[in-house]
Parts: C-alpha cells; sequence; structure tokens
C-alpha cells in the first residue's frame, strides 16, 4: 500500500521525468522553459517590498507641503553651534579687545608657536613680502605691485590686531585669507612678522653672546 509521501514524490519524479522528456524531444522546449522560469523570476522580484529604494525622504531643495513655508530645506534652530566652531573667545577669532584692534596675543608666544608662524608666513606671505618682510616677494620680480614693507617703522608701530584683521578682511591689492588660514594661526604668523620686524632694526649688540655663533651659518 503506498502512504501519502511516497505517492507526493512519485508525482514530482513523474514531473521531472516529463519535463526532461519534453526538453530532450520536443524542438525549442528548453528554451521556453528557461523563458517561463525567466518571467517568474522577474514578476516574483517585482513583488517584493522597495520601502529601502522608494524612501519618503526629500529631494535636495523639494517643496514640502508639511511645512508651513513650503521648503523641505529646515533651517538651523536659533542659537545652534556646529561642533567644534563655539567661537567664544572674542580675542582669538575676533582680533579685538572691546572695539579696538587688540594689542595682545590670546595665547603665549613659544618656540613651537613661532616656528608654525614662519612656516605659514613662507607659505602665504613670502610670495608677496619675501621671506624677510621686505616685500621684494617673487610676485614683484613677475612685474606686480610691490607690497608695503613690514619692518619699517610704521608697522612695527601697529597693534597684533591691526595684522588680523588685514589677514582676515583683506586690504587693498591683498586679498582675505580667512578660508585659507585658521584664526590660530594667523595669530603664529603675527608672532613670526614681529620677530622679523625685530630681526629688521637689530644689530649685534641685541644677539646673545651664545648665539652670535650661529649669524653665519
Amino acid at each position: 500500500m503506498q502512504t501519502r509521501s511516497e505517492g507526493l514524490a512519485s508525482d514530482n519524479t513523474a514531473g521531472c521525468e516529463t519535463v526532461s522528456v519534453m526538453a530532450r524531444f520536443v524542438p525549442g522546449a528548453a528554451s521556453v522553459m528557461r523563458g517561463v522560469a525567466s518571467l517568474l523570476l522577474v514578476v516574483t522580484a517585482a513583488g517584493c517590498r522597495q520601502d529601502m529604494h522608494d524612501q519618503p525622504s526629500y529631494s535636495a531643495l523639494e517643496k514640502s507641503s508639511f511645512f508651513p513655508d513650503g521648503s523641505s530645506a529646515r533651517p538651523p534652530v536659533a542659537g545652534t553651534v556646529a561642533r567644534g566652531q563655539l567661537r567664544d573667545d572674542a580675542l582669538l577669532y575676533t582680533g579685538k579687545q572691546g572695539e579696538e584692534q587688540a594689542a595682545v596675543f590670546p595665547f603665549p608666544i613659544d618656540e613651537q608657536v613661532m616656528a608654525r608662524g614662519r612656516e605659514r608666513f613662507d607659505i602665504y606671505c613670502s610670495p608677496c613680502h619675501s621671506r624677510t618682510g621686505e616685500g621684494n616677494g617673487m610676485i614683484v620680480e613677475r612685474g606686480f605691485t610691490r607690497p608695503p614693507t613690514l619692518i619699517h617703522q610704521r608697522y612695527r608701530d601697529l597693534p597684533p590686531g591691526h595684522f588680523f584683521e588685514i589677514i582676515t578682511n583683506g586690504f587693498g591689492a591683498m586679498p582675505d585669507h580667512a578660508a585659507q588660514i585658521e584664526p590660530a594661526d594667523r595669530w603664529a604668523i603675527i608672532a613670526y612678522i614681529r620677530a622679523l620686524q625685530l630681526a629688521g632694526g637689530a644689530t649685534i649688540d641685541d644677539v646673545p653672546p651664545a648665539e652670535r655663533g650661529r649669524l653665519g651659518q
């Protein structure tokens, strides 16, 4: 006596044998069967959920019927400060003390700051002002307008905040460098300018005896 499972197995076997026979002896049967299988695959895929593909998010600048102003792009919440942009040190970020140009630096000037200032000065300032600050940089040799000599007494008398403002906002033919030079680096450059100004009017008596041997190097 044949059980139900045995009967199903027998029917499946018979079906497979029938398909095999058709594929072997009926012309084009194999291609038809492959086409049917591909069609079933397409129909099955089309029935899958597309929630991850068709997300309910807005495209850039897409109109919105949800917000009263009709814009999907929302402004930042009032008082929002981006990470790392809490500029609560007015001296550091504006170069001013109250409404006046700062006469002091926002942090101590040490050897590391001076080295950083020299590096940034040589990159951004020396093409115009030269590496000594005398104003005969490479662009002058190429026919461009000569910038002022930073070691002149007039510029020695200006407060550090003046140079910070010029670097930040530009002046005359000099463009602003706010995008290229971070605030802390602007102060480092100004510290190095002060060193150039000091060196520009120094004599041998201003050089510590222990350092005089390095002058010829």
